[in-house]
């Protein structure tokens, strides 16, 4: 998508970390912004502070992407306003870090319903009317954990690789339709996400202990955003390190990553 002013971003986890760089990124290229996030307070504050700088137009929407059928429930709401969504940027997602039979059940499926069928429910609610229209982008936040499993992380993972085969897949069905789906890989992000990680010692991983900053995600997303490829990388030695585990024993992966991501005791 090549001109941006005037176009319509809708961004989930809108409230901190990439979801809000992402915002004001746009923002500052005249794109109007639909911010979506549980945080009433803390959106409606972002909404209001990027409307001013920026001078477009900025919604707020309080929503619990874990619940069922979220994306036409927001479908709806927005399209009751008029609404048109032009740029779909599914970024919100939950993490959790640890042996898997200590981590909460509860706390797993959640995990899923946020990073999985939320980014399926609200493209499938979205996406016909980019096709209508023969215009539009989603943008996918998929991970570095995308392309090989990552033990103390294994639903994160899994849910990732999902987001990327997903997205990929949607590119192929939609490329000469004038839709563009694409999948951002970044690797470790300083956010309040590792925080959440509930674990003081995952900082002491290889994954963790070197990270980037919120607003270098936001440039690659803008960047993805505009381009044609199916996925985005963030970073050369990702990019290697992605293609490399392709070819790789799968065991020999595993086996990387569980060094890599074991708790410190």
């Amino acid at each position: 998508m090549a001109q941006l002013k005037g176009k319509t971003a809708l961004i989930t986890g809108a409230s901190s970390g990439i979801g809000k760089a992402i915002a004001s990124r746009l923002g500052a290229e005249g794109v109007n912004l639909v911010l979506v996030a549980r945080s009433q307070a803390t959106l409606a504050q972002l909404a209001d502070a990027l409307s001013r700088q920026y001078g477009v137009s900025a919604t707020a929407v309080v929503l619990d992407l874990s619940q069922p059928n979220c994306g036409a429930h927001l479908h709806s709401q927005l399209a009751s306003k008029g609404v048109v969504v032009d740029i779909l940027v599914n970024n919100a997602g939950l993490g959790t870090y640890g042996p898997f039979e200590t981590l909460s059940p509860e706390v797993e499926q959640e995990e899923i319903a946020v990073n999985v069928s939320a980014v399926v429910s609200l493209t499938h609610a979205f996406i016909p009317r980019m096709l209508e229209r023969r215009t539009g982008v989603v943008l996918n936040l998929a991970s570095t954990a995308a392309f090989q499993p990552a033990p103390y992380m294994a639903v994160y993972a899994a849910s990732k690789a999902f987001v990327l085969s997903f997205s990929e897949a949607l590119w192929a069905e939609y490329r000469g339709k004038g839709v563009h789906v694409v999948a951002l890989c970044p690797g470790a992000v300083e956010t309040q996400f590792i925080d959440k990680l509930d674990d003081a010692s995952v900082r002491q991983t290889s994954v963790f202990s070197k990270t980037i900053q919120p607003e270098q995600v936001a440039e690659q997303a803008l960047m993805a955003i505009q381009g044609q490829a199916p996925t985005r990388i963030i970073g050369i030695k990702n990019w290697l390190l992605a293609n490399s585990v392709r070819l790789a024993p799968r065991d020999m992966v595993a086996r990387s990553g569980e060094k890599m991501l074991r708790p410190s005791k």
